[in-house]
């Protein structure tokens, strides 16, 4: 039950340059994605997955492989649906795990029981998720509560809120779709796996990468 780790990293970016190279308590955010990973201790192999050889350095010095995806699928055009598909098509495996560095709070328990998960729950494909226990709405509709009374917040059902931080598939699955060419993100038995609150949080801006600096001690394991 061969699973790999991919973690993305494009060079370009338009809000925050060079994200993937930031600095979160003194450590690059790329850097940090691997060294987790590799805590983690669940992969048969961990792989960086750019565009640019500066990261294949980076995973090299951290003893981990690199794949460089073609210069196309490293621009702002790119989906994650190419470089994903692209990514499977180069490497066998039964399941792939998708951790992103962007999502420095993931931490490395998180990991290990995404990965537990995808591997005996029969899924293919994993979502992580923050159940959120609080009245929602959708275009003025109730979710997960009714207009006609009042409930107490800790008898609602949680709303998932997909946080993107970890994504696992089934290769098999997503190739099958991806050539059909169906949508091969959300392919055939979907589950979810509770992550913290916090592991969501996503470095795009500024802003973001200092709210982490603040956050991280608050995250044992991340």
């Amino acid at each position: 039950m061969k699973c790999l780790a991919m973690i993305p990293a494009r060079m370009g970016s338009q809000r925050l340059k060079q994200k993937n190279l930031r600095e979160l308590a003194g450590v690059p955010l790329i850097t940090r994605a691997i060294r987790k990973c590799k805590a983690a201790g669940v992969f048969d192999e961990i792989w960086v997955n750019s565009e640019h050889l500066a990261f294949g350095e980076i995973a090299l010095a951290e003893g981990v492989q690199f794949h460089r995806r073609p210069e196309a699928l490293g621009n702002n055009q790119a989906t994650s649906e190419q470089f994903v598909r692209e990514f499977l098509e180069a490497h066998p495996c039964e399941f792939v795990v998708q951790v992103h560095s962007i999502a420095p709070l993931l931490t490395v328990q998180e990991i290990v029981g995404f990965v537990n998960e995808l591997k005996t729950g029969n899924w293919d494909c994993l979502l992580s998720a923050e159940p959120i226990q609080i009245e929602c709405t959708y275009r003025g509709q109730p979710v997960n509560f009714t207009f006609s009374q009042k409930t107490n917040s800790q008898d609602l059902k949680p709303v998932q809120r997909i946080s993107w931080s970890i994504t696992g598939w089934r290769r098999e699955t997503y190739l099958i779709a991806a050539e059909a060419g169906r949508c091969a993100t959300y392919v055939g038995r979907i589950g979810f796996f509770p992550v913290n609150r916090l592991a969501g949080h996503v470095i795009k801006t500024e802003d973001d990468l200092r709210m982490a600096e603040a956050l991280l001690p608050l995250v044992p394991g991340a």
